[in-house]
């Protein structure tokens, strides 16, 4: 018995190599990430003013108008006692200012996405796995909070009255590796956020969550400085405050820009990857439910 031949091509038609699943994964990654992208740069001006604004005015009230007034934090030991403030607020700026454009650029974004236009669909349909669709959107999410604290950083730093100045010292070493480890993370906690709570209930998470997680952030204060507060010997905020991944981010600023105390680099670095890989996965898993339910 003969062997079936294999099927015919007609003529003048050529046959290309077919694409591995991966490849085609590889391209459909790049093609969504280079759509946020496009979408980012014909909006620059608006990503720019929403980035600038909090943490402007922030720099602006506590190191512009309070010392001019003569309402300065630390101004009891004169302009000293500001700058000390002021090199210890500039370093978290830059931290809330990436935490923040991880929540508008993924949450906020992907709460709508699964809103009731269901625009999460038009994503859906790429040629790649559904978690792929995600990284994606956590991917230039974290470029743009790469591009935040690019823009904050000189803003935060220059913001100050006469006689007060911050006392940064770069180390770069730490810089070029916690600022995207740090965007990353925050992008996957803007995942988990965005694939938990509904629309109608992201004023919950601000007021819940988002908040909480600024002011228990170190921002305004140093972590090393919460062991003066304590009951009986129990320093009870200095270990409440190390469930806020913004802590490990805010502490690790401080590392990479100033001379001031702040938390070990081997504790910031390993805690900050796990929180990275619990929030991607937490994340991941509730997308998935999300786009097939």
């Amino acid at each position: 018995m003969a062997a079936p031949s294999a099927p015919s091509v007609p003529a003048g038609i050529a046959v290309g190599p077919t694409r591995s699943a991966a490849a085609a994964s590889r391209s459909a990654l790049a093609a969504l990430i280079r759509r946020d992208l496009t979408v980012l740069r014909k909006n620059f001006g608006e990503f720019v003013g929403r980035t600038l604004m909090q943490p402007f005015l922030l720099v602006f009230v506590f190191l512009y108008v309070f010392p001019t007034i003569g309402q300065g934090i630390g101004s009891g030991g004169g302009t000293a006692g500001e700058s000390a403030f002021a090199t210890v607020l500039v370093p978290g700026v830059v931290s809330i200012a990436i935490m923040f454009q991880g929540i508008q650029s993924v949450a906020i974004q992907m709460s709508q996405e699964f809103g009731f236009t269901r625009e999460i669909e038009d994503r859906v349909q790429a040629p790649c796995p559904l978690w792929l669709v995600a990284v994606a959107r956590v991917l230039s999410g974290a470029t743009q909070g790469l591009i935040s604290a690019v823009i904050v950083l000189p803003i935060a730093a220059v913001v100050h009255a006469p006689g007060v100045h911050a006392h940064l010292t770069v180390h770069w070493w730490i810089v070029v590796t916690l600022i995207p480890l740090a965007c990353v993370t925050m992008t996957s906690l803007g995942l988990l956020l965005g694939t938990t709570f509904e629309p109608r209930n992201i004023g919950v998470m601000f007021g819940f969550v988002v908040l909480p997680l600024v002011f228990l952030g170190g921002t305004y204060y140093q972590w090393t400085k919460l062991s003066l507060v304590h009951v009986g010997g129990f320093h009870w905020l200095q270990i409440l405050v190390l469930v806020n991944p913004l802590i490990y981010l805010t502490e690790g600023m401080r590392a990479g820009f100033t001379e001031a105390s702040h938390m070990h680099l081997y504790v910031v670095y390993p805690v900050l990857i796990g929180f990275c890989a619990l929030f991607l996965g937490l994340g991941l898993r509730n997308f998935r439910r999300r786009v097939l339910s």
